[in-house]
């Protein structure tokens, strides 16, 4: 969920919707990257595999609209042969699609130039989220309103390290006897945590849905459900006195104005310290997230033996769906990452 102005607000008549906009039409708005890649982690003798998707939205307002989702996969950091990099970056606003790539460029930059990465990338990751916002800030770009939420996943030997700002989500598959289970890596930034929803109030934030703001519902009833409501209208970030900027996540990069009402590019890290029950991870935008949930992308990502065929699959539920409940879709992103041989010996 994003800006109020570009993402989960606008209602489209199902007229617009034409049977030619099937997900499997091949066309300049799909990009795969290459074919599998294999990347080894010699330090604890297993490997990587992955693919990534992304997808162009159905805006039938803007048909040529671009893909504002980035993304950005680094290998071998630092020269590093068992330091791996991967991200998804999913802009909004007017200026989305530049923010997303700025940040995918700066972000990893830093890391990449920070000499304290591999010794302490918590910290690495807190320095380079803040001085990329800083530099967005003073940037050509206008960030005003607009910006770009971050899920990565730095692979340091058997350890994950994910950094998240904003409501995109990194998940990985545990096998636990027959099952597969999803855990989740990261915990979404928006108004539904109460810890957020407080925060974001004390920075002098109103928060309330788009039907409160324009009088259609109670604007004293702070009940809005929680995050898995299909097609619901979620909880949104306002000024005292504006109907800007409406925002559905509490954490960003970029959005100068939402900034101001408690918005912050501080990113919360999960260490995680692989064993061989882990099958593989997930990272992609909220536009897989905002109707399946992450047991169910688990499940069907489990179901493909090529992360391409399950990458296909996965974005075509997520554009079914979305065309269900919105008429439109968003922008769609999605990497997956299997991890092969590890024996934790």
């Amino acid at each position: 969920m994003g800006c109020i102005h570009t993402k989960c607000c606008c209602r489209y008549p199902k007229s617009l919707v034409g049977e030619s906009q099937d997900f499997h039409q091949e066309d300049k708005n799909t990009v795969i990257e290459r074919s599998l890649e294999f990347i080894p982690v010699a330090s604890h003798n297993y490997h990587l595999e992955y693919l990534v998707l992304s997808r162009r939205g159905f805006y039938p307002e803007s048909p040529d609209k671009e893909n504002q989702d980035s993304f950005c996969i680094r290998t071998s950091i630092q020269g590093n042969p068992n330091a791996h990099f991967f991200g998804v970056f999913d802009g909004h606003g007017q200026f989305g699609m530049q923010c997303s790539n700025f940040v995918k460029d700066k972000l990893i930059e830093k890391l990449c130039n920070d000499p304290k990465l591999l010794d302490n990338p918590v910290q690495a990751y807190n320095s380079a989220f803040l001085c990329t916002n800083d530099e967005l800030h003073t940037s050509e770009i206008d960030d005003s309103m607009s910006g770009t939420t971050a899920i990565t996943v730095l692979v340091v030997g058997d350890t994950l390290y994910v950094a998240n700002v904003g409501d995109s989500r990194a998940v990985i598959a545990v096998k636990e006897g027959n099952r597969v289970l999803a855990k989740d890596l990261s915990n979404d930034q928006t108004p539904f945590r109460k810890d957020e929803y407080e925060r974001v109030r004390l920075c002098g934030a109103r928060v309330l849905s788009v039907d409160q703001v324009e009088g259609l519902m109670d604007p004293d009833i702070q009940c809005w459900g929680d995050e898995e409501s299909q097609g619901g209208d979620p909880p949104r970030l306002w000024v005292q006195n504006g109907l800007y900027p409406g925002t559905a996540f509490t954490r960003s990069i970029g959005d100068s104005t939402a900034e101001k009402i408690g918005v912050i590019a501080v990113p919360e890290v999960l260490v995680l310290q692989l064993k061989a029950n882990h099958l593989f991870f997930v990272v992609a935008s909220d536009g897989v997230f905002e109707f399946l949930s992450s047991q169910t992308v688990v499940d069907m990502a489990s179901s493909y033996a090529d992360p391409q065929d399950a990458c296909t699959a996965i974005a075509a539920e997520s554009y079914k769906l979305w065309m269900e409940h919105e008429n439109r879709t968003d922008d769609i992103t999605i990497i997956i990452v299997h991890i092969k041989g590890l024996s934790n010996v």
